[in-house]
């Protein structure tokens, strides 16, 4: 009998809403019921209405009709039913798969897949390669199945670790320990990760309608140079009240910087939360710009001590335990987390953002934005720094110190900081240096060259920016909101003195309490300025190693007992010239000095000079004047090497030897062969008491 369309029509309607809600076996078994009833043809017809295969209709029928038991709870199939495992029909397919994600392991150091990204679908595609036919999720479930799971870096190496390290972390939590029952303040202080200010992607995802994101810019270089704005925050945070306090700046991060921090915290929250407190307890850092190396720091710390009244120990965690701090895990952390997926587009939403940190655990974070100006380079001298009331632990000193707040002297602490005593002390200093003896120019001819360089040397500033920058600024700059510690006029005083050989940048950086690293940088700058104008500055008649000589020199006219020796060495019956004529052949052997200077120098160094090194002046301790005068004096045969330089003082036998021969062949080329000496001096006493003042100034045979 057929079957009538109105029948399949309905069979059609249950199987639409039944079949969806079953299982692989029981869609079998309902269509097979179905099938049953129809009787003859009803398989066929089932199993179109259905979408399914005749022959699995009929597998059914056959189950129905069999009456097998039933399979237990959550089984589709009876055991052993499917295709069989990768790792049964392939035993050899877990072998290749390991040797390939263990290549120093189990498999060839040279595997095909040692420098890939190990995925799911390379780790497939390279087992079928070798004849290991199998997909993605069976490499995940072998590779699960092995032990394997997806792991990220652990930074758990801290490299050659140093032999005090675990006696510093105990003593630093007895430290902890003593300030906190005492009811004493101990923060925990460092830099966080300076930031550009403007559209910049930030890592880290925030909730918004789907197909909006925030667009940002899709290169940083735009935002690089020295008129990008920046925010430098640096973090106090306080382990026994759990609280935070940040102080963004927008300059250098330097220890002026640092400890203006650490002082706007105790004038703002500290003060208020600790006010019967005598002692100060900070954890930092061995680096940065809180560094146990760092005078600065000390000296400013030394300042705040006599300002507060409070006795600040410092404890440094060791040289690569940073990890450790607690301000790196209890406050920077969640401050990143607050402001991820954000563009940090100005300082505002630096501070507003970081204010509004806040953790389940109670921690509550203040900001502040600090525009005042920190410029590198700022230094102390020796001097200075001993003359500060620092008194260093017995256990690790270098790492654990105290600053009292009453100087050990009656020297008065001063900070080094921009708005206090250095910068005027700088200011003066600078007006001593531009003293005519010292630049080899009056007043007015200083004025009348700073005027004339001024075009160029704003030319080459804007080029170097550029150069920083990679390219031209995409936007007017301006003046520069940085201020530098030393203006225009002031790199041609310094540039002077140093390449007329006065004195070393490490003179010039005592004097003007800086780093010599500033005076190098300015000097190079300004070098290519006079190499742009054609200037030879020429060499002083005097010239000084310490700075306490040059200010003897300008406070007295008190020249180095060296000025002294060298001038009564040329006299006309030891040279055998006049010094008018010895003062005409060392400018006449200038130019070949300074090239075989270049020479030697290309030769030690193994090639040409890296870009933007500073060219230094003073490759040895002899200037050029005085080593044409010891060859001279040596060709003549006056005295022994030994005799010239105990007559010197400070300039070894070796040094003035490598001067003579190094200084003889000039000579020679220049075709000035010295007579000999009647008279040899045994002595450097002999030498110097045989010159006798009234000798006249002629040249004797």
């Amino acid at each position: 009998m057929a079957i009538s369309e109105e029948l399949l029509s309905q069979l059609g309607d249950r199987f639409e809403v039944l079949l969806p809600h079953l299982n692989e076996r029981q869609r079998r078994l309902a269509v097979a019921t179905e099938a049953r009833l129809l009787g003859h043809g009803g398989v066929r017809a089932a199993a179109r209405v259905a979408g399914m295969s005749e022959t699995t209709v009929r597998r059914g029928v056959a189950e129905l009709e069999e009456g097998g038991d039933r399979l237990p709870e959550g089984r589709v199939r009876v055991p052993g039913g499917g295709r069989k495992r990768a790792e049964t029909t392939d035993p050899a397919v877990l072998d290749s798969l390991l040797g390939l994600v263990e290549p120093d392991e189990r498999g060839d150091p040279e595997s095909p897949l040692r420098w890939t990204t190990k995925s799911l679908r390379n780790l497939a595609e390279e087992l079928t390669r070798q004849g290991h036919a199998v997909s993605a999720p069976t490499v995940g479930r072998l590779l699960r199945e092995a032990g394997f799971s997806l792991q990220a870096n652990a930074k758990i190496l801290e490299g050659a670790q140093h032999p005090d390290r675990d006696a510093q972390f105990r003593y630093l939590n007895n430290e902890v320990k003593d300030h906190q029952a005492g009811g004493e303040p101990v923060i925990s202080v460092d830099t966080k990760k300076r930031e550009q200010l403007g559209r910049l992607p930030m890592a880290g995802r925030e909730w918004r309608p789907q197909g909006d994101p925030v667009a940002v810019e899709d290169h940083h270089f735009f935002f690089t140079g020295p008129d990008v704005e920046q925010a430098i925050p640096y973090g106090i945070y306080d382990m026994t009240r759990n609280t935070g306090w940040v102080n963004v700046g927008v300059d250098h991060d330097t220890s002026v910087f640092a400890v203006e921090s650490i002082r706007r915290w105790w004038n703002t929250r500290g003060s208020l939360d600790y006010p019967r407190a005598r002692r100060l307890l900070i954890t930092a850092d061995a680096g940065g710009s809180n560094g146990y190396r760092y005078r600065v720091w000390k000296s400013e710390l030394a300042a705040l001590a006599a300002e507060t009244g409070l006795a600040i120990t410092v404890c440094h965690f060791p040289s690569g335990t940073s990890k450790w701090n607690k301000i790196e895990h209890r406050l920077f952390s969640v401050i990143t987390l607050n402001w991820r997926g954000r563009p940090l587009t100005s300082h505002e939403v630096v501070v507003n953002t970081i204010a509004s940190t806040r953790t389940r655990g109670g921690l509550r974070v203040e900001a502040t934005l600090d525009t005042r100006d920190y410029p590198i380079g700022v230094s102390i001298s020796k001097e200075r720094f001993a003359a500060l009331p620092l008194q260093r632990h017995a256990t690790l000193g270098a790492w654990n110190y105290t600053l009292l707040p009453q100087p050990a002297t009656t020297t008065k602490t001063v900070a080094v900081g921009e708005s206090s005593g250095p910068a005027q002390r700088r200011g003066a200093m600078l007006a001593r240096l531009a003293d005519p003896r010292l630049t080899g120019l009056t007043n007015t001819e200083l004025t009348r060259l700073a005027t004339q360089l001024a075009p160029t040397q704003a030319a080459r500033t804007h080029q170097r920016y550029a150069q920083q920058r990679g390219g031209r600024a995409r936007r007017a700059t301006g003046n520069l909101r940085a201020k530098p510690l030393f203006d225009n006029a002031a790199h041609i005083v310094l540039t002077l003195i140093y390449q007329r050989q006065v004195c070393s940048m490490t003179v010039l950086a005592d004097l003007l309490e800086v780093s010599a690293a500033c005076i190098g940088e300015l000097v190079n700058q300004t070098r290519e300025v006079f190499e742009d104008h054609h200037l030879n500055p020429g060499a002083a008649s005097a010239r000084f190693s310490q700075a306490c000589e040059l200010l003897a020199f300008l406070d007295h006219n008190t020249r180095p007992a060296r000025t002294g020796i060298i001038q009564a060495l040329c006299d006309p019956a030891l040279t055998g010239m006049s010094r008018d004529q010895l003062r005409e052949l060392t400018q006449q052997l200038a130019p070949r000095q300074a090239a075989q200077t270049e020479r030697l120098t290309h030769q030690r160094r193994g090639g040409s000079r890296q870009p933007g090194t500073r060219r230094g002046v003073f490759p040895q301790k002899i200037s050029n004047e005085e080593r044409v005068l010891l060859t001279v004096l040596h060709q003549r045969k006056l005295c022994t090497l030994d005799v010239l330089a105990d007559a010197l003082g400070d300039i070894t036998r070796g040094a003035i030897g490598n001067a003579v021969r190094e200084t003889r062949p000039l000579l020679q080329q220049h075709g000035h062969l010295p007579t000999p000496a009647t008279i040899r001096y045994r002595t450097a006493a002999e030498l110097l008491t045989a010159i006798s003042p009234s000798q006249p100034d002629t040249p004797t045979n």
